[in-house]
């Protein structure tokens, strides 16, 4: 069984339902005919490559959130605290995530999409990282296990930009329009920041016969 799950790493919720995906598929009867991908979706495109506004500065934006800001804030902290998460936004700064998708697609090719993933989303959302800034991206690919050489030369390049580019069309094709987005076997997505419990049982319930005890 495929699961494909729509991101981007800017999402605090996108963090929380990896938490609680892995939670559900912790001791699944069939964990071992699962195979879990990142799929690339951009919240803002067209977001510039230096950072600006902290999270919580865009939020509390009366076209965004406005006086309600803080409290949905200490919402999303809350639960994140709840999977062991630091979710700071406000220290937080949203960039264009393009670059950030291509070296997780490079991650991939070295079976190492999940680690690159996580330390990305650790860094944006714990630590105030820059993830549109190349220096900041060779590090954190480095510390995700990655060879530094190959991720400055897949940087300096164009590499794995069509990989996203067509994560991004299939997600239109699926009906993605928000994230996380989980896409069972190619089937209509459903929403990644369900309970554990929820998203378990609709993993058995999605597994193959012959993959079940």
């Amino acid at each position: 069984m495929r699961i494909d799950v729509y991101a981007d790493v800017l999402c605090p919720w996108c963090y929380i339902g990896k938490r609680r995906l892995a939670a559900a598929l912790e001791g699944l009867d069939g964990r071992e005919s699962i195979d879990v991908r990142w799929r690339a979706f951009e919240l803002g495109p067209d977001l510039p490559r230096v950072p600006g506004q902290s999270a919580a500065a865009q939020m509390a934006d009366p076209s965004w959130w406005g006086a309600e800001a803080p409290s949905r804030i200490d919402r999303i902290r809350g639960l994140g605290a709840v999977e062991g998460l630091n979710l700071d936004l406000h220290r937080a700064r949203p960039v264009n995530t393009f670059d950030a998708h291509r070296l997780i697609q490079f991650g991939y090719a070295r079976d190492l999409g999940d680690a690159t993933a996580e330390r990305l989303l650790l860094a944006y959302h714990s630590e105030g990282a820059d993830i549109a800034d190349h220096g900041v991206l060779e590090r954190l690919g480095a510390e995700a296990g990655l060879d530094a050489a190959e991720v400055r030369a897949v940087l300096a390049g164009d590499a794995h930009a069509d990989d996203v580019r067509a994560d991004e069309r299939r997600a239109g094709q699926l009906g993605v329009t928000g994230v996380p987005s989980l896409v069972i076997d190619g089937g209509r997505p459903v929403p990644g920041v369900q309970g554990a419990h929820v998203l378990r049982q609709l993993f058995a319930d999605a597994l193959p016969a012959s993959s079940r005890p």
